[in-house]
């Protein structure tokens, strides 16, 4: 039985991972399989340590997409993956991988994933999340200096030369292919009953899909 994929997208700090993390414990995590589209992110060690940080991340171009589509494909059809790990403070990808199982839901996040047709187009479910601006660039301003080593200064140059750019061209106008917007201020039981009764419809038509003798997928009440 092929897995559901919802993909979850949104600017930076937005809290995609976050949100991925309350589904995977909502619906039970040894039934979810989890996938950030930062993994997939190019190695740039061809590059001087100093130029790395100023490499524009926030365009399609910086991802591996073939390499993430194929490892979408595979779980979704039932074979696991050896996804790669990346480190942030070196821009280059260590050389272990993290094994991935197929589970019934597979979850990809990432701020382009919506601007990608290869990804978009294969989510049974789109989830984005919009949060106020400064709110995302305080979140990305905490993470990136306690823990990727970052300055405030650096941090900054990268968000106005880059990442501000690249949402208002990529990210803010994938969110119309969305099928669930998330506003700031929406209830978390809101959030997660929309997702819910989403799943549960996309469920009922994939059982109508599938000969008696397959296992159905049932939501966790």
């Amino acid at each position: 039985m092929s897995s559901l994929l919802i993909g979850i997208c949104g600017g930076t700090g937005a809290g995609k991972t976050t949100l991925a993390k309350k589904i995977a414990a909502q619906f039970g995590e040894g039934r979810v399989s989890l996938i950030d589209t930062d993994s997939y992110y190019r190695d740039r060690s061809e590059l001087p340590i100093e130029q790395r940080h100023y490499f524009n991340f926030d365009h399609p171009d910086a991802l591996e997409i073939p390499l993430l589509v194929a490892h979408l494909t595979a779980l979704k059809n039932g074979h696991p993956v050896e996804k790669r790990i990346y480190d942030f403070t070196t821009h280059t990808r260590k050389s272990h991988t993290e094994h991935i199982e197929p589970r019934e839901i597979i979850i990809v996040e990432g701020i382009l994933i919506f601007a990608i047709d290869e990804i978009c187009t294969r989510c049974d479910l789109k989830i984005f999340i919009h949060e106020e601006p400064d709110i995302r660039f305080l979140r990305r301003l905490v993470r990136d200096v306690t823990e990727r080593g970052r300055t405030i200064e650096s941090v900054a140059r990268q968000y106005l030369e880059f990442v501000r750019p690249m949402h208002l061209k990529f990210v803010e106008p994938s969110k119309a292919r969305a099928d669930i917007i998330l506003n700031p201020g929406e209830s978390e039981q809101k959030i997660m009953s929309a997702i819910q009764k989403r799943l549960q419809t996309l469920i009922l038509k994939q059982e109508e899909r599938l000969p008696a003798s397959c296992f159905p997928l049932k939501i966790i009440k």
